[in-house]
């Protein structure tokens, strides 16, 4: 990554936190071109987008945006939209699960009460035979989110797991260690900005690390979401799996709804697990910036969108 892109991706992460910027671009909604990658403002919206991808062969993952909430009543709110979600899934016959962020749940205003909300989301899942992801946000939570995943399994709540980030330098130990507790892992390269003290900043050294993790996960037996739109990484996998007799049941490709759909369809066709994340909700705007941090020609799209809209 050049200097440039690196302060163009660092300023956009930053209005990611941005509440001024938030309000202004929410009151815009889908007008700005979020609707490029988020499925809509409504659980009515997302259930429509997932039927047409389960028409083509791919699996969905939901998740009802909503992070860093402000009060325990917006993390009430969110426990309770994710039980009208895992119901209506399961109601509509939809191939797919949910994945939710703990600070929507109010990870930072007291953990307890997250743990419990979380809790009762799985519980709800577990009855009607679905699976959570707890996505991982920034490095201040990795540890806490973890956690929360360990204590759900000690209660022998074993459909729920998480994310592991390439980019962060104790990602190895991590992935060893919850293989071994046979945790259900999501691989990722990472997309929050973080320091070069915990983090690698070049994407060379987070490609290389992505390989490594993806290597150590397939070689453990444990079932593994490789979440990357990266063709090379995506052909070394296949190229991987094969060498080692690795069955295309031991692992999926996941990808962002909105990005890549052709090759979504393609490795769909040719046989692998193929699972589009599927976001949708009136709190879009930090993910909708973080898909444009993610790829400057993703702002171009926008640019372009606003511009030819009649």
């Amino acid at each position: 990554m050049d200097a440039g892109t690196r302060l163009f991706r660092t300023a956009l992460l930053g209005l990611a936190g941005n509440r001024a910027a938030r309000k202004l671009s929410e009151r815009y909604g889908m007008r700005l071109g979020a609707g490029r990658f988020v499925a809509g403002e409504t659980m009515e919206d997302a259930l429509k987008h997932a039927k047409r991808l389960n028409d083509a062969g791919i699996a969905v993952t939901l998740d009802l945006l909503g992070e860093s909430i402000q009060s325990l009543e917006e993390a009430k709110a969110s426990e309770l939209g994710y039980v009208d979600l895992l119901q209506a899934i399961d109601r509509d016959q939809i191939n797919g699960n949910v994945s939710l962020k703990p600070t929507q749940f109010g990870l930072a205003l007291d953990p307890d009460s997250c743990y419990d909300s979380i809790r009762t989301v799985v519980r709800e899942a577990d009855r009607l035979g679905l699976f959570v992801r707890l996505d991982m946000e920034d490095s201040p939570w990795t540890d806490a989110t973890i956690d929360i995943v360990r204590r759900l399994h000690a209660e022998g709540l074993k459909n729920v797991g998480t994310v592991i980030q390439a980019y962060l330098y104790r990602s190895v130990q991590d992935v060893k260690q919850l293989s071994a507790e046979r945790v259900n892992l999501r691989l990722v390269k990472g997309a929050y900005k973080e320091p070069a003290s915990i983090a690698f900043p070049a994407k060379k050294d987070v490609d290389s690390n992505m390989r490594r993790l993806i290597r150590t996960r397939l070689e453990s037996g444990e079932y593994t979401a490789i979440a990357t739109h990266d063709e090379t990484i995506i052909r070394w996998v296949k190229s991987y799996a094969r060498s080692r007799r690795i069955p295309r049941t031991a692992f999926e490709f996941q990808m962002l709804y909105g990005i890549r759909t052709p090759l979504q369809e393609s490795l769909a066709r040719e046989g692998y697990t193929v699972r589009s994340y599927v976001p949708f909700g009136r709190s879009w705007y930090p993910y909708f910036v973080r898909r444009l941090a993610e790829r400057p020609a993703n702002v171009t799209f926008i640019v372009k969108s606003l511009f030819t809209r009649g």
